[in-house]
């Protein structure tokens, strides 16, 4: 065997190392440099001319890394840690409390027609029909409860399904896209703290300050005692 002949064979196997080393390492995304320089010693390696195919192979791997790398970039910019506990959770948190509250007013209405039955127990037998055959339709009309619970159970789940797949994006490009592209993170937050001197937005806290509001979640509502010196000062 020629000297070229086992410097071509050495040279295949150090490269075969470097390709199970990448497939060793899959859970970590290749970054487009490292693509590009298999790539290159790949098509270094072969015997020959590199023909027209192997250049379009090439190109279709480079593009492919910068594709991804791109990927990253807006997906670093979409701030998915930022969707994923704030805002999903969030949003499944007062879809639970609106179940809970409609579970809640339920109850207190065949309580109140419960205790209504009773009473026309005692009135006269035509009153007392009249009475049940309302309660009836009270009953009938609180159907809605076990509609529309099944249909924000629904929408909780799959807010919590797509909670779940941007744990995944997370936990696939999290630390590398904050490692990657932290100084272009930090000149956004920049630029952004900059415009904020000159124009500052009203926050969404402030903001729901200006709705009404019906029922609050438990953290947030107002006591009673809160409730009985508002009412006080109003005398």
């Amino acid at each position: 065997m020629t000297f070229s002949a086992q410097s071509a064979v050495t040279e295949q196997k150090l490269l075969r190392q470097r390709l199970d080393a990448a497939f060793a390492e899959a859970a970590t995304p290749l970054s487009r440099d490292e693509v590009t320089d298999i790539v290159r010693n790949i098509l270094g390696s072969m015997d020959g001319d590199i023909s027209a195919t192997d250049l379009r192979l090439y190109k279709e791997v480079v593009d492919l890394a910068k594709f991804i790398e791109t990927a990253k970039q807006e997906i670093a910019a979409l701030q998915p840690a930022e969707i994923r506990d704030e805002h999903i959770r969030t949003a499944t948190d007062e879809l639970d409390a609106v179940i809970g509250a409609t579970e809640k007013a339920t109850f207190a209405i065949f309580d109140a027609c419960d205790a209504i039955g009773a009473i026309a127990g005692q009135t006269d037998a035509d009153n007392s029909a009249k009475l049940n055959d309302q309660i009836t339709k009270i009953y009938e009309a609180c159907n809605f409860q076990d509609i529309t619970g099944q249909r924000i159970s629904k929408v909780v789940r799959t807010l919590k399904h797509i909670e779940s797949k941007v744990d995944m994006i997370v936990a696939a490009f999290g630390s590398e896209v904050r490692q990657n592209h932290a100084p272009r993170l930090a000149k956004l937050a920049a630029e952004e703290a900059e415009a904020a001197v000159h124009y500052e937005p009203m926050s969404a806290e402030e903001a729901d300050k200006q709705l009404l509001h019906g029922p609050q979640m438990p953290g947030n509502a107002m006591d009673q005692d809160e409730i009985d010196r508002l009412l006080a000062s109003f005398d």
